[in-house]
């Protein structure tokens, strides 16, 4: 039995059912989970952490991530581009995806993320080359190496330029194809136990790459097995005109049409919906990814999440993939999240509080998992610490709810804790070499975009 006692934490903030701020307490994990919380606990442990001066906070979950997109970001090509032109573009790249690609560029991003106080990772990688490999397994054992927890995807295209899609020829695959890899990764990696690490989604990419085939088939089997459901969706003005010119409806409707609607779904973006699609949502319990930073380099637009909160959608916070965001940090896009609402909604904008609750409990829900998102005694033990003591800190912990989101964090966080596991610490990862892989991921970098 693994044991954790972490003791005499300055404030813990457990964003748990009554919202509570807890100071000097200790928090006491066995096996990965919380077994007891409260002050002076009397117990032994394999290692024990003194947290005096920390700031404790459950571990951020992270809803919508492409991490191929590490090895693609700050191209200069790109930097001025809207959503369309944007892929069509980098496409040209990503169709050379392979193993390696996948294993640094996994280990890269999700390295980072960590560091940043996020302890479960969705991805969603839809980019499959002929004969690339086990591309979701090699993104499951970088998980494993790391110490994350993960949720993948099984993503998928079948419209290609040649069916008016998007992508080149070679990252797109037959319906029978996508269902039987499908069906494979499911069987093999979906974990429906309490406190798993390994989690899979059916997600295909998106309307205007995928047909309406795909999207049916891909939702009678989520549902055949009991996995949710994952795609883009009302992300731009293009998006929207794209579907109104080819099927005639809005995305929504086109989506809910094919099964697309419910608690076992959630979009990526959401950012144009109407005011009676905003409803449809909240009434569904269909979920939304909001993603602000990639919304914003790429002039998607804002999504309407004080309405959303308003009206009850379950709404969670994402990074999105580097390409379009160009980092891994949900911290930071804490912070992007709170300032971006208060300058366009003014007092109708979610606090800091909100927005770590949305990053936290939000994107548990998102992910149908009641065992992570916050800190109470039979939870999984995830979370991560930040010194109060920090020079970036002075006078701004007055309110521990609030500050990630209104003053935020400059640098990596000092510990980072995973299934009772540290896997940062000191603001270092413990688990692999940070330089090694830094060197491998670089260099092989250089190889992929020269290709």
């Amino acid at each position: 039995m693994a044991t954790l006692l972490i003791k005499n934490i300055s404030q813990l903030v457990t964003c748990d059912d009554n919202d509570r701020l807890l100071t000097n307490a200790d928090i006491y994990c066995e096996d990965g989970f919380i077994k007891e919380i409260g002050q002076n606990l009397d117990v032994a442990a394999d290692e024990t952490i003194d947290a005096s001066h920390m700031l404790c906070y459950p571990g951020l979950v992270n809803t919508h991530h492409h991490l191929y997109q590490v090895f693609s970001r700050n191209l200069p090509q790109v930097q001025n581009m809207e959503l369309f032109d944007w892929l069509r573009t980098l496409y040209e790249i990503w169709k050379n995806l392979d193993h390696d690609v996948i294993r640094l560029s996994s280990l890269t991003g999700m390295g980072e993320l960590m560091k940043n106080g996020c302890t479960t990772c969705f991805d969603h990688h839809y980019v499959f080359p002929a004969n690339a490999g086990d591309l979701i397994g090699t993104q499951f054992a970088a998980a494993d190496e790391l110490g994350i927890r993960m949720y993948a995807s099984r993503g998928s295209m079948d419209l290609s330029k040649k069916d008016g899609g998007l992508p080149p020829d070679s990252v797109v695959q037959t319906v029978d194809e996508i269902m039987a890899d499908s069906a494979r990764l499911v069987e093999k990696y979906h974990d429906t136990s309490y406190g798993a690490m390994h989690r899979i989604a059916l997600a295909p990419c998106s309307p205007f790459s995928v047909s309406a085939e795909l999207l049916r088939q891909s939702a009678i089997l989520a549902r055949q097995y009991g996995v949710r459901l994952h795609t883009h969706l009302c992300e731009t003005k293009d998006e929207e005109n794209f579907m109104l010119q080819r099927e005639g409806v809005r995305p929504l409707e086109y989506m809910a049409r094919l099964g697309w609607i419910g608690e076992d779904v959630w979009y990526a973006h959401g950012i144009h919906f109407n005011d009676e699609e905003l409803r449809l949502l909240a009434k569904t319990g269909t979920g939304v990814a909001h993603c602000p930073i990639s919304n914003m380099k790429l002039s998607s637009g804002i999504a309407r999440i004080p309405e959303m909160l308003e009206l009850g959608v379950p709404v969670g916070l994402a990074v999105d993939g580097s390409a379009s965001n160009d980092g891994s940090s949900l911290l930071e896009e804490l912070r992007v999240a709170f300032l971006l609402h208060r300058l366009n909604s003014s007092r109708l904008a979610p606090t800091g509080y909100d927005i770590l609750k949305m990053a936290t409990r939000g994107s548990a829900r998102l992910l149908g998992r009641d065992d992570i998102g916050s800190l109470a005694v039979g939870k999984c033990a995830d979370l991560f610490m930040v010194d109060e003591r920090r020079l970036e800190l002075v006078g701004a912990c007055m309110d521990a709810k609030s500050v990630l989101g209104t003053v935020g964090l400059r640098g990596a966080v000092d510990y980072t804790v995973v299934h009772g596991r540290v896997t940062v610490k000191n603001g270092r990862l413990t688990t692999i070499d940070e330089d090694k892989i830094a060197f491998e991921a670089n260099k092989k970098c250089m190889d992929y975009l020269n290709k």
